[in-house]
């Protein structure tokens, strides 16, 4: 998909971001997925998943979302022109490929405490990416992972302005891990970038091997949950 070859400056990404959460969390009060409609699986020689069997998970009963009233995050990182690609990292063991396609991983009975993340998939020069893949995934509240089924684990794809919206948990504490969420992004016929996202002032993180503060979501706390913002950078040429 070829994206018009509009130049974002940063006042007019602040916009989208400013506009993005507003949006995903009345979708998310309303009970509505909005997930963008699932393009064919683009394979660059790492397995992604294609899937669209499953529907946004129901929301979790023990689980609390943030106020729709809640003040916004500002958008993190920048983009500039000429921006460097979002740092890769380690897969870990516990990828699992076909995941379904949703952007809410909450089901019924979940503890945790709700976390919605969203933010843009662009290029270096600061173009949004339409139709983009991200594929996450998570350990639980008690920082196990389901390496048996999908329980955490979704892809969907970003909207025709670049959004991805996701609404999930704050997860546990994995041993030797500091806290994190793990992400497969890949622009349509691009090669896929594996990642993770971490968390502000976590005591982990000083003593994590491969933190990276680069990969620090800005996060809110609210009454009711968390909103986090995070935008990945892509290589594209």
């Amino acid at each position: 998909m070829r994206i018009p070859r509009t130049r974002w400056t940063r006042g007019r990404l602040l916009r989208v971001m400013v506009l993005a959460p507003v949006a995903a969390l009345v979708a998310a009060c309303n009970g509505k997925d909005d997930a963008p409609a699932s393009p064919e699986a683009r394979d660059a020689g790492t397995a992604v998943p294609a899937s669209s069997a499953a529907a946004a998970a129901e929301p979790a009963r023990t689980a609390t979302a943030p106020s729709p009233a809640a003040q916004l995050l500002p958008p993190t990182p920048q983009c500039a022109d000429d921006d460097e690609p979002t740092v890769a990292q380690t897969e870990g063991p516990y990828f699992t490929p076909n995941s379904p396609q949703r952007t809410s991983l909450l089901e019924p009975g979940m503890n945790g405490t709700r976390m919605i993340v969203s933010g843009l998939v662009l290029s270096t020069d600061c173009r949004p990416i339409a139709g983009a893949l991200l594929d996450f995934w998570q350990c639980d509240d008690a920082g196990e992972y389901d390496n048996r089924g999908f329980r955490l684990r979704g892809h969907q794809f970003t909207d025709q302005a670049g959004r991805y919206q996701l609404e999930t948990i704050v997860p546990g504490v994995y041993p030797g891990r500091t806290r994190h969420l793990h992400v497969k992004v890949q622009a349509p016929g691009g090669r896929v970038l594996t990642t993770q996202q971490y968390f502000p002032n976590e005591p982990g993180n000083a003593r994590d091997g491969i933190f990276d503060r680069a990969l620090v979501m800005a996060i809110q706390d609210t009454p009711n949950g968390k909103l986090a913002t995070f935008n990945y950078v892509l290589r594209t040429g």
